[in-house]
Parts: structure tokens; sequence; C-alpha cells
């Protein structure tokens, strides 16, 4: 009975992939119409968030800029999972969460976005890099509340170890997780097909723990997600057609985070995404190092720039990025199997 349930299980978790994989399909030829016509270009940064001149990046990426590719394109995996989830996939302690991470982190990347592409002034990239902080935090302060309050987490698991009860402390933890992923992958999202490549991995990862661990309906979120962005990966892989933007990145960084938390393995987060460690923790060096000792660690930030910089093709770098990122996904779930997260 217990092989018939979890084929069962599968079934669905695959339906749910497949069905999200159309409708962003679908989806994909509105949005292209409605970006070109409306002229939907991304606008090349041109200071870093230090202020200075991105001298680097912009030499890096001058073919890219001057053919027009439009953005904001992950506003198609945000109307996919959403349609998925509420007609097939809507459960109160499983998928709310998630779901509503991704719609207010979508919100604040679209607002983002908009901006970008509106802004009269060609140095004009988007919101203020705090303020877009700000509403983060705000966002996952919520969130952890209702985690809280509503769904009773007190505790996270530690590995070998067991569960450590936090209580109230639960909520500042669960913002810290769920704006640092949510930023990292914003930072990640910086060649063709790097960010959409290692969101498919860790998503894989996590919804493979969250059927392990019986809760379907969110590993069927996962799964939602990952079919939702195999669609954007057949158009974004180099030379991409058109850019995730922060609606993406936002939206899917933020509910990323979210999901580690409801399957208490916080503590996996940095291994299952590495590489999102890596490219903020880059940037973060870079910036410290350039405001306490006016220098640079690395040639360009985050780190996918500076191999660029170092000589290596784009798809290499993203090539090696994905490698690298299902293996650390592999590590995960292994971890998961042997440190009693299932």
């Amino acid at each position: 009975m217990r092989e018939i349930a979890f084929t069962h299980d599968l079934v669905i978790i695959s339906t749910l992939s497949v069905v999200a994989f159309a409708i962003a399909m679908f989806l994909t030829p509105i949005y292209t119409f409605f970006a070109y016509r409306y002229k939907f270009w991304k606008k090349q940064r041109t200071t870093s968030t230090t202020g200075e001149a991105l001298e680097v990046f912009t030499k890096l990426h001058a073919n890219k800029f001057k053919r027009n590719i439009p953005t904001m394109a992950g506003i198609i995996s945000v109307v996919s999972i959403t349609i998925v989830t509420l007609v097939l996939n809507l459960d109160r302690g499983q998928t709310w969460l998630p779901l509503a991470a991704l719609v207010a982190g979508g919100a604040v990347g679209m607002l983002d976005d908009l901006i970008n592409i509106r802004g009269k002034n060609l140095g004009v990239a988007g919101l203020r890099s705090s303020f877009k902080f700000t509403m983060i935090v705000g966002i996952s302060l919520a969130l952890g509340w209702f985690f809280f309050a509503k769904l009773g987490f007190v505790s996270i698991h530690v590995p070998f170890l067991g569960d450590w009860y936090l209580g109230w402390l639960i909520v500042p933890l669960f913002a810290f997780a769920v704006t640092a992923t949510s930023n990292a992958v914003n930072i990640s999202d910086g060649l063709d097909g790097l960010a959409g490549g290692l969101l498919t991995a860790s998503y894989g990862a996590f919804g493979a723990i969250a059927l392990l661990q019986g809760q379907e309906m969110l590993a069927g979120f996962c799964f939602t997600v990952l079919g939702a962005l195999l669609s954007y990966l057949w158009f974004n892989i180099f030379p991409a057609r058109f850019f995730m933007g922060d609606v993406g990145s936002f939206a899917l960084g933020t509910s990323l985070g979210v999901v580690a938390m409801l399957t208490n393995t916080l503590v996996l987060l940095p291994v299952i995404g590495a590489l999102f460690v890596v490219e903020a923790g880059s940037s973060l060096l870079q910036i410290t190092s350039k405001k306490l000792f006016h220098r640079k660690i690395f040639i360009s930030a985050p780190i996918h720039h500076h191999l660029e910089a170092k000589g290596w093709p784009e798809t290499k770098v993203t090539m090696r990025f994905w490698v690298i990122g299902f293996i650390s996904a592999f590590v995960g779930v292994l971890l998961a199997l042997t440190g009693g997260y299932v």
C-alpha cells in the first residue's frame, strides 16, 4: 500500500510539473508580444553598489546590450506557478506560505523592473538597493510571523544533533533566511541561464526532500516551480531571448527560502544552494573590501563576472556552475537522508 501511495504522489507531482511547463510555454508568446511592443528592454547598470563606474562589467557585456533584450520574463513563471497552485495544489499548511512569498517577492521585483524599463535617465536601473532590501525584510517578517503563529513552527533541526527549540526567535531567523536567499538568487541572475539552472537544481532537491518527508503538496509546489523553470530555460539559455528580471529572481528566491524553512532544512540550504552563497558572498566581500581597504578582491563581482574577466566564456561559467549546483543539491539530499530529516 505504501508503494501504491508513493506512486500516486509521484504521478500527481509530475502532472503538476508538466501542467506548469505547458502553461508557461503557452504564456511565453503572449509575454513576448507585449515585451517587444512596449519595449521591455533591460537597461545596463552603469554604477556599482558603492557608486563606482562598472567599467569591467560594461566591457564584458557590451555586445549583449547592443541588442534589445526584454526583461521581466519571470512574470511568466510567477503566473504559471500561481495558477497551478491555486487550482490544483492549494493547502494552508504546505503551499500557502511559499505561494505568498512567490507573489510578494515578485511584486517587489516587478516594481523594480518597471522602474528599470521606464526610467528616463539611462543611469536609473531600478529601485534603490536599500529600499528593495527593506521591502523584502518586511515581507519576510510577515511570512515568519505566519510560520510561527499560525503553522506552529518553534524549532529547527540540526543534522545528527536533533531539534533546537527557538520559540518566537524562529521569526527573525525565518526573515533572515528568506531575505538572504532572495537577494542571493537576485545576485546570481547575471548570465544567460545561470540563475534558472541553479534554481532548478535547488527546487528539485527540496522537492525530493519534501516528498520523502510526506509533504506531498509542498513537493508538488517545488516541482511546479521546476516545470515553469524548464520552460524559462528553453528560451533563456545562451543566447538569451529574454531575461528573468527581478520579478523572477526575487519571487523564486523568496519562495525558495520559505520552502527550506517548511522542510525544516535551513541548515542544508547553504549546501543545496551553495553557489548562491558563493555568489552573494563574493559580492559582499567585494563591497566590504572596497569600503574598508579601498581595493578590490575580484576583477568584477559577483564571482561569475570575475571568471568572465579572467577569460572564461559565458557559456563555460554557466555550465560549470550548473554542474556544481547539481552536485551540491545531491549532497544536500544525501545529508537530509542521513541527518534525520526524513
